[in-house]
């Protein structure tokens, strides 16, 4: 079967249900373990996160509005570019500026989940969308950013940061193999997705703003480290892995903290 063939097969299986509830995934309880708080060494930079080395099963989607997927096949990127990290790093700034600071980094492996690259824009989109009118309809507001990347071992795969208030990380959990069943017309596999509160402990955002922004900046390197390298140069970056090959959209900003909202809230 030809490249394009697999796409337009998983294609069908990936049509977005716009009713749908979705959400992130979570292996922490509510109210976390103190002793997860990272700690840091003495000339004050944060140590690594351990949750951010994540492994795949055996086999190894406010509105989103303009924050949405644009793919095509045609358009191929290996890196980040300097315009997109910018972008990224501005985007995480704005969302802490209007009280949705980013709580949760999830990662979705979707080639373990049985979608083919040219399909993975879709699908993340479809997980946003869902993940958002789930929120919506408990009272929460969002905003996210993601990253895309293909691994050698891992192929290709999302790495997501999001506001998730802690009140309703269980209520997000309990539905979440449903939500895989259904973008990707498959029985879900283990470790497909992985979800950790940043900093280890959730609601660290609001009992320790400062520890949870250490750690925030940790997790946003790591979202940065596929880079390329003139980009990383010009941005000042330091921890740098391929990229990989990735089609359609690399990455993406939810509307709420896109360049618009941030000039209209400057000028409003």
């Amino acid at each position: 079967m030809t490249r394009g063939s697999k796409c337009a097969h998983h294609d069908s299986a990936l049509k977005l249900h716009r009713r749908g509830a979705i959400g992130v995934v979570s292996i922490a309880s509510p109210g976390g373990n103190s002793d997860a708080i990272l700690q840091f060494p003495v000339n004050g930079m944060p140590v690594a996160v351990s949750y951010l080395r994540i492994g795949v099963g055996p086999h190894s989607t406010a509105p989103t509005g303009k924050g949405g997927i644009r793919n095509s096949a045609k358009r191929e990127s290996y890196g980040l570019n300097a315009k997109q990290v910018a972008k990224l790093r501005a985007a995480t700034a704005h969302a802490e500026a209007i009280s949705l600071p980013f709580t949760r980094m999830v990662t979705i492996h979707w080639m373990a989940a049985g979608v083919p690259l040219c399909a993975m824009p879709k699908a993340t989109g479809r997980f946003i969308d869902l993940l958002t009118k789930a929120l919506r309809r408990h009272g929460s507001a969002t905003a996210w950013i993601w990253v895309h990347e293909n691994g050698d071992s891992k192929g290709g795969h999302c790495h997501l940061l999001v506001h998730v208030p802690a009140a309703l990380v269980q209520v997000v959990t309990r539905l979440q193999k449903g939500w895989l069943r259904r973008i990707t017309g498959q029985p879900y596999r283990p470790r497909v997705i992985l979800s950790k509160p940043i900093g280890g402990r959730l609601g660290l955002e609001l009992s320790n703003p400062d520890l949870h922004a250490a750690n925030l900046s940790t997790v946003q390197s790591y979202l940065l480290k596929g880079a390329s390298e003139a980009a990383s140069a010009r941005c000042g970056l330091h921890r740098l892995e391929p990229g990989g090959r990735v089609i359609g959209k690399r990455c993406g900003i939810s509307q709420n903290i896109s360049a618009k909202a941030r000039s209209e809230r400057r000028t409003g």
